[in-house]
Protein backbone atom coordinates (compact mmCIF):
# COMPACT_ATOMS: atom_id res chain seq x y z
CA UNK A 1 0.00 0.00 0.00
CA UNK A 2 1.47 3.86 -1.19
CA UNK A 3 0.97 6.09 1.35
CA UNK A 4 2.14 9.92 1.50
CA UNK A 5 5.25 11.20 3.22
CA UNK A 6 4.85 12.31 6.10
CA UNK A 7 7.25 14.73 7.67
CA UNK A 8 6.03 14.85 11.18
CA UNK A 9 6.52 10.84 11.44
CA UNK A 10 10.16 10.32 11.96
CA UNK A 11 10.38 13.48 14.64
CA UNK A 12 7.04 11.20 16.28
CA UNK A 13 8.31 7.84 16.21
CA UNK A 14 11.90 9.02 18.37
CA UNK A 15 10.11 10.76 20.75
CA UNK A 16 7.65 7.88 21.40
CA UNK A 17 8.44 5.32 24.56
CA UNK A 18 6.73 2.81 22.54
CA UNK A 19 8.97 2.51 19.18
CA UNK A 20 12.16 1.34 19.09
CA UNK A 21 14.86 2.67 16.29
CA UNK A 22 17.51 -0.71 16.81
CA UNK A 23 15.18 -3.75 17.59
CA UNK A 24 18.73 -5.52 16.36
CA UNK A 25 19.65 -4.74 19.79
CA UNK A 26 16.39 -6.90 21.62
CA UNK A 27 17.14 -10.19 19.73
CA UNK A 28 16.47 -12.79 21.76
CA UNK A 29 15.74 -9.80 25.10
CA UNK A 30 12.42 -8.68 24.11
CA UNK A 31 11.28 -10.04 27.67
CA UNK A 32 13.60 -7.81 29.18
CA UNK A 33 12.07 -5.00 27.60
CA UNK A 34 8.55 -5.79 28.31
CA UNK A 35 10.01 -6.37 31.92
CA UNK A 36 7.68 -9.02 32.32
CA UNK A 37 7.17 -12.82 30.73
CA UNK A 38 3.53 -12.67 29.19
CA UNK A 39 3.16 -14.47 25.75
CA UNK A 40 4.38 -12.53 22.79
CA UNK A 41 2.48 -11.84 19.53
CA UNK A 42 4.08 -10.41 16.00
CA UNK A 43 1.87 -8.52 14.00
CA UNK A 44 4.00 -8.54 10.26
CA UNK A 45 3.23 -5.85 8.33
CA UNK A 46 0.81 -3.20 11.12
CA UNK A 47 0.50 -0.54 8.31
CA UNK A 48 -1.47 2.40 9.95
CA UNK A 49 -1.94 0.09 13.12
CA UNK A 50 -5.62 -0.16 13.29
CA UNK A 51 -5.43 -3.80 13.80
CA UNK A 52 -2.79 -3.83 16.69
CA UNK A 53 -4.53 -0.42 18.07
CA UNK A 54 -7.25 -2.41 19.09
CA UNK A 55 -5.97 -5.93 19.78
CA UNK A 56 -3.20 -4.76 22.12
CA UNK A 57 -5.57 -2.45 23.91
CA UNK A 58 -7.82 -5.25 24.63
CA UNK A 59 -5.56 -7.95 25.51
CA UNK A 60 -2.97 -6.67 28.22
CA UNK A 61 -1.49 -9.64 29.24
CA UNK A 62 -0.25 -10.32 26.03
CA UNK A 63 3.15 -8.70 24.73
CA UNK A 64 2.89 -6.74 21.29
CA UNK A 65 5.58 -6.61 18.31
CA UNK A 66 4.18 -4.68 15.38
CA UNK A 67 6.47 -4.38 11.96
CA UNK A 68 6.75 -2.22 9.38
CA UNK A 69 9.22 -0.67 6.38
CA UNK A 70 8.06 2.98 6.01
CA UNK A 71 7.95 5.68 9.10
CA UNK A 72 5.10 7.27 7.52
CA UNK A 73 2.96 4.37 7.83
CA UNK A 74 4.39 3.77 11.64
CA UNK A 75 3.61 7.11 12.50
CA UNK A 76 -0.17 6.61 11.53
CA UNK A 77 0.10 3.59 13.74
CA UNK A 78 2.13 5.38 17.02
CA UNK A 79 -1.26 7.72 16.83
CA UNK A 80 -3.83 5.44 16.22
CA UNK A 81 -2.31 3.48 19.01
CA UNK A 82 -1.88 6.27 21.48
CA UNK A 83 -6.00 7.15 20.55
CA UNK A 84 -7.06 3.63 21.34
CA UNK A 85 -4.88 3.44 24.45
CA UNK A 86 -6.18 7.17 25.46
CA UNK A 87 -10.27 6.38 24.73
CA UNK A 88 -10.16 3.00 27.01
CA UNK A 89 -8.01 5.46 29.69
CA UNK A 90 -4.91 2.46 30.19
CA UNK A 91 -0.93 3.49 29.90
CA UNK A 92 0.52 2.02 26.68
CA UNK A 93 2.67 -1.09 27.99
CA UNK A 94 2.15 -4.02 26.09
CA UNK A 95 3.12 -2.78 22.39
CA UNK A 96 6.06 -2.05 20.47
CA UNK A 97 6.62 -0.48 17.03
CA UNK A 98 9.56 -0.99 14.73
CA UNK A 99 10.92 -0.33 11.48
CA UNK A 100 12.46 -3.20 9.80
CA UNK A 101 12.82 -5.15 6.53
CA UNK A 102 10.52 -8.62 7.22
CA UNK A 103 12.71 -10.67 5.10
CA UNK A 104 15.67 -9.85 7.54
CA UNK A 105 13.78 -10.68 10.58
CA UNK A 106 16.42 -13.43 11.94
CA UNK A 107 18.20 -10.75 12.45
CA UNK A 108 15.64 -8.92 15.50
CA UNK A 109 14.33 -12.24 16.95
CA UNK A 110 15.04 -16.07 17.19
CA UNK A 111 14.44 -19.03 19.84
CA UNK A 112 15.36 -17.39 22.97
CA UNK A 113 12.29 -15.04 22.11
CA UNK A 114 9.79 -18.02 22.06
CA UNK A 115 6.73 -15.90 20.04
CA UNK A 116 3.06 -17.03 20.51
CA UNK A 117 1.39 -16.27 17.43
CA UNK A 118 1.96 -14.32 14.34
CA UNK A 119 -0.50 -12.38 12.38
CA UNK A 120 -0.28 -11.85 8.80
CA UNK A 121 -2.97 -9.55 7.69
CA UNK A 122 -3.63 -8.52 3.31
CA UNK A 123 -0.23 -8.64 3.00
CA UNK A 124 1.54 -7.77 -0.28
CA UNK A 125 0.58 -11.01 -2.95
CA UNK A 126 3.80 -10.34 -5.26
CA UNK A 127 2.05 -12.31 -7.71
CA UNK A 128 4.70 -11.86 -10.76
CA UNK A 129 7.50 -14.94 -11.18
CA UNK A 130 10.81 -14.70 -8.75
CA UNK A 131 8.93 -11.89 -6.86
CA UNK A 132 6.61 -14.66 -5.05
CA UNK A 133 9.50 -15.63 -2.64
CA UNK A 134 8.98 -12.55 -1.33
CA UNK A 135 5.75 -13.33 0.30
CA UNK A 136 4.98 -13.13 3.47
CA UNK A 137 3.77 -16.86 3.81
CA UNK A 138 6.52 -18.33 0.87
CA UNK A 139 7.77 -21.19 2.54
CA UNK A 140 11.23 -19.36 2.68
CA UNK A 141 9.15 -16.74 5.15
CA UNK A 142 7.51 -19.57 6.88
CA UNK A 143 11.19 -21.38 7.57
CA UNK A 144 12.29 -18.57 9.11
CA UNK A 145 9.45 -17.61 11.41
CA UNK A 146 9.66 -21.40 12.55
CA UNK A 147 13.03 -20.74 14.48
CA UNK A 148 11.23 -17.99 16.22
CA UNK A 149 7.89 -19.68 17.36
CA UNK A 150 7.53 -21.98 20.01
CA UNK A 151 6.24 -25.81 19.47
CA UNK A 152 2.60 -25.49 18.75
CA UNK A 153 2.59 -21.54 18.25
CA UNK A 154 -0.07 -20.29 15.28
CA UNK A 155 -0.06 -18.32 11.97
CA UNK A 156 -3.07 -15.79 12.26
CA UNK A 157 -2.92 -15.06 8.05
CA UNK A 158 -5.85 -13.14 5.62
CA UNK A 159 -6.45 -12.07 2.40
CA UNK A 160 -8.00 -10.73 0.02
CA UNK A 161 -6.81 -12.23 -3.10
CA UNK A 162 -7.23 -15.65 -4.11
CA UNK A 163 -4.48 -16.80 -5.65
CA UNK A 164 -2.27 -15.74 -2.79
CA UNK A 165 -4.69 -17.89 -0.37
CA UNK A 166 -4.79 -21.09 -2.24
CA UNK A 167 -0.72 -20.61 -2.99
CA UNK A 168 -0.20 -20.27 0.64
CA UNK A 169 -2.24 -23.37 1.95
CA UNK A 170 0.23 -25.31 0.06
CA UNK A 171 3.49 -23.14 1.75
CA UNK A 172 2.05 -23.67 5.01
CA UNK A 173 1.69 -27.58 4.30
CA UNK A 174 5.62 -27.68 2.85
CA UNK A 175 7.36 -25.69 5.68
CA UNK A 176 5.64 -28.37 8.02
CA UNK A 177 2.77 -26.66 9.50
CA UNK A 178 -0.40 -27.98 10.45
CA UNK A 179 -3.53 -25.51 8.98
CA UNK A 180 -5.98 -26.17 11.98
CA UNK A 181 -8.49 -23.54 10.28
CA UNK A 182 -9.54 -22.20 7.00
CA UNK A 183 -12.39 -20.10 5.78
CA UNK A 184 -12.79 -19.11 1.86
CA UNK A 185 -15.13 -15.92 3.15
CA UNK A 186 -14.58 -14.87 6.59
CA UNK A 187 -17.20 -12.53 6.72
CA UNK A 188 -19.74 -15.59 6.52
CA UNK A 189 -17.71 -17.56 9.65
CA UNK A 190 -18.00 -15.68 12.26
CA UNK A 191 -17.01 -18.32 14.70
CA UNK A 192 -13.72 -18.79 12.94
CA UNK A 193 -12.12 -16.35 15.39
CA UNK A 194 -12.59 -13.14 17.33
CA UNK A 195 -12.16 -10.80 14.17
CA UNK A 196 -10.88 -7.32 14.20
CA UNK A 197 -12.01 -5.98 11.06
CA UNK A 198 -9.09 -4.03 9.35
CA UNK A 199 -8.84 -0.86 7.01
CA UNK A 200 -7.92 -3.21 3.91
CA UNK A 201 -10.66 -5.86 5.04
CA UNK A 202 -13.70 -3.12 5.44
CA UNK A 203 -12.87 -1.80 2.18
CA UNK A 204 -12.59 -5.25 0.16
CA UNK A 205 -16.04 -6.11 1.73
CA UNK A 206 -17.54 -3.29 0.40
CA UNK A 207 -16.07 -3.83 -3.12
CA UNK A 208 -17.74 -7.53 -2.73
CA UNK A 209 -14.53 -9.15 -2.35
CA UNK A 210 -14.50 -12.40 0.28
CA UNK A 211 -12.16 -12.22 2.72
CA UNK A 212 -9.74 -15.84 3.21
CA UNK A 213 -8.37 -16.84 6.07
CA UNK A 214 -6.09 -19.65 8.08
CA UNK A 215 -5.06 -20.64 11.45
CA UNK A 216 -1.74 -22.77 11.26
CA UNK A 217 0.25 -23.97 14.34
CA UNK A 218 3.92 -25.18 14.15
CA UNK A 219 4.37 -28.57 14.29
Amino acid sequence: MRIRFKPWARGELEASSFYIDNPEEYKGKWNDLFENKNPIHLELGCGKGGFISKLASENLDVNYIAIDMVDAMLGLAKRNIEKEYANKNIPIKNVIITRFDIERILMILDDTDKIDRIYINFCNPWPRGKHRKKRLTHVRQLEKYKLFLKDDGEVYFKTDDDGLFNDSLLYFEQAGFKIVNKTFDLANNENFWDNIETEHEKMFKEQGIKIKALIAKKK
